[in-house]
């Protein structure tokens, strides 16, 4: 069994609602705000910030163009894509729970939505090569999920056949979109379930 993890809010701590509200603290004093403006902003990761994902178009592009569609300030908008490799930090548990599955003898790999320049960021600071057999990421590979494309992508890349690949991640229609090619899957909530998950599947011990 190859197992196969999502990157934010799984591997890396990704929460835009609270995000926002440190980055933005002069328009987000709560929480609900932040979730109202995230919405706005990353449109559910379709839209302008779903193609910087997919990696066509960049950094300067998708700022001139959240500003244009929100009415924000460009500048506002160009602190927040900035800040976001900052916000990207190695969820400690997660890390505990990948170290754990390798050592039980199981090959990893990730499939990450992520723009080219938060790929290069994750690349150069953390050891994805020590933790993971490989990966793709969105940006690189111009496909996104939940599109089946880079389903059949990852199946190529890491020489697997479907019924051989168990998709950990924290979105549900990426979760359906991994079943709907018979993969294996399960929501991420925390990696506290995430390892009961796993110990119920098998694939950890208790």
């Amino acid at each position: 069994m190859r197992i196969v993890f999502d990157f934010g809010g799984v591997v890396f701590r990704w929460h835009p609602a609270s995000f926002l509200a440190r980055v933005w603290p002069h328009r987000v004093e709560t929480l609900e705000q932040g979730a109202h403006m995230a919405a706005q902003f990353f449109q559910n990761y379709g839209g302008d910030w779903g193609m910087f994902d997919q990696g066509l178009i960049g950094a300067d592009e998708v700022v001139r163009r959240i500003s244009a569609r929100t009415g924000w300030p460009k500048e506002e908008v160009e602190a927040v894509v900035r800040a976001v490799p900052d916000e990207l930090t190695a969820i400690p548990a997660t890390v505990a729970l990948i170290r754990d599955l390798r050592a039980a003898g199981h090959t990893l790999h990730y499939l990450s939505n992520m723009p080219e320049p938060y790929a290069d960021h994750l690349s150069a600071t953390f050891p994805l090569t020590e933790w993971f057999e490989s990966g793709l990421f969105s940006g690189r590979v111009k496909q996104i999920k939940p599109g089946a494309e880079i389903f059949a992508m990852a199946e190529r890349h890491f020489g697997a056949p479907p019924s051989d690949l168990l998709f950990i991640d924290d979105h549900p229609a990426n979760v359906d979109a991994a079943l709907a090619r018979d993969w294996q899957a399960f929501l991420f909530i925390d990696a506290a379930g995430a390892r009961r998950e796993l110990v119920s599947r098998r694939l950890l011990g208790a």
